[in-house]
């Protein structure tokens, strides 16, 4: 898995190649993290080249919303979601939770 992180006046981009597993997603964890011990808390998440996302990958990205969501700070935005994601996202009864945009200038352009 590889993460680039591009920082915006009003929010964090991260972009996530590659395959998001039990042994990668604290690795995600800990980029959300970061961000969020900057004093950061409006992320989009590209996930265009995402290939695979396990539960574990699922989890990070739940902790970091809600992380992000805390004393109403900010929230975590998926971008570009591929139709394997997107339809385990449904499965598991994530969408409600995120806002998904197709496009990452639409994502950023919400914050």
């Amino acid at each position: 898995m590889e993460i680039t992180v591009q920082q915006y006046k009003h929010c964090d981009l991260l972009a996530v190649k590659g395959k998001v597993d039990s042994f990668t997603a604290p690795e995600l964890s800990s980029s959300i993290e970061k961000i969020n011990n900057d004093g950061r808390f409006r992320i989009v998440l590209d996930l265009k080249e995402l290939d695979y996302m396990s539960s574990a990958g699922f989890r990070a990205l739940l902790v970091g919303q809600r992380n992000c969501k805390r004393y109403n700070r900010g929230e975590i935005v998926l971008a570009r979601v591929p139709k394997k994601i997107m339809e385990a996202l449904e499965l598991t009864g994530f969408t409600p939770l995120f806002k998904i945009y197709d496009d990452v200038t639409e994502a950023v352009g919400y914050f």
